[in-house]
This record gives C-alpha cells, sequence and structure tokens, in this order.
C-alpha cells in the first residue's frame, strides 16, 4: 500500500499506523454510502399477505366457528374438496393495505353461548397484535361483521358429494 503526498511523490506506509484504526469494518455498525438501511429501498405488502395473517389470528381465538358470509363459506367448502385445494386462509377477511397503515373488514361464525362481544374485542386484539408485529404496519381500525352463530346440533355446511 503506498499514500501519495501532496507534492505528488509517494511514500511508504507508516509500519506503526493500526490498521484496525483505518475506518470501520463490516458488522460493526456502519453501511458504505451512509444511512439507514432502511431508507435504502421501499418494502411493499400485498393486501393478501394481511389478509392471511389476519385471518389466521381471528381463527385462533376461541368462540369463532368460521370466517366469511354462508355464500363464501359453501364456495369454499366446495374448492377445499377439489384435490389440490387447500382451505382459504383469507376467506371472510378484506384488507386496504397503505405505506404505512391497514385497515381490516372480517366476517366471523361465532359458536353459540360465546360472548359475541368478548369474542370481537379477543379477535380485533389477536389480529392487530399479529399484524403490526409481522409486517410492521399501524392497524387503523378492524371492522368486524358477526354474519352467523353457529348451533351445536347444526352440520358444518358442506355440499354433498356425487361421487360416493
Amino acid at each position: 500500500m503506498t499514500d501519495m503526498t501532496e507534492g505528488g511523490s509517494v511514500r511508504a506506509p507508516d509500519p506503526e499506523k493500526n490498521l484496525s484504526d483505518t475506518g470501520p469494518r463490516k458488522g460493526q455498525g456502519s453501511r458504505r454510502g451512509g444511512g439507514d438501511a432502511a431508507t435504502r429501498g421501499r418494502t411493499t405488502i400485498a393486501d393478501g399477505v394481511v389478509e392471511k395473517i389476519a385471518g389466521l389470528a381471528a381463527r385462533d381465538v376461541l368462540g369463532v366457528h368460521t370466517m366469511g358470509s354462508g355464500l363464501s363459506r359453501t364456495f369454499g367448502a366446495v374448492r377445499d374438496r377439489v384435490p389440490g385445494g387447500s382451505k382459504s386462509a383469507t376467506r371472510g377477511v378484506k384488507a386496504e393495505v397503505g405505506e404505512v397503515q391497514t385497515a381490516l373488514d372480517l366476517e366471523i361464525v361465532v359458536d353459540y353461548g360465546v360472548s359475541i362481544a368478548d369474542v370481537a374485542r379477543d379477535v380485533r386484539e389477536n389480529v392487530i397484535a399479529a399484524v403490526e408485529r409481522m409486517t410492521g404496519l399501524e392497524v387503523v381500525e378492524v371492522n368486524i361483521a358477526v354474519s352467523d352463530v353457529k348451533l351445536p346440533e347444526e352440520e358444518d355446511e358442506e355440499p354433498e358429494t356425487r361421487l360416493q
């Protein structure tokens, strides 16, 4: 390694100079180009990602039987029976995602005998915590529509298959 002096002549490096003092090394907190890594690009989160997170968080709450309206549950049950089909984590969830905030609409079916107000509060808390923790977005509102109550004697809504 050589250094250039002001006059253009070349001088040898100083053997007493400690190479660890020449600047930050990898892993020492500063990065090339300066500035915070968070300011070096943009992260976008699709509505469907937030919908999946919210749907799974809502289903985890005791008292939530299922998600979605009767029609969407019927179509979902048909889709679930198709080979290769899977249960939709987004059924009954609609998200509007901005750059830093999101708003959610949930449609749920509760089990008979539970307090709807308590279930709605628990769903709201669980969804907000999961979405904010996983995405970093601020959840500004979670609207919950209870579309049905699952009675104990009711069978789950699954269409009859023609094949036996």
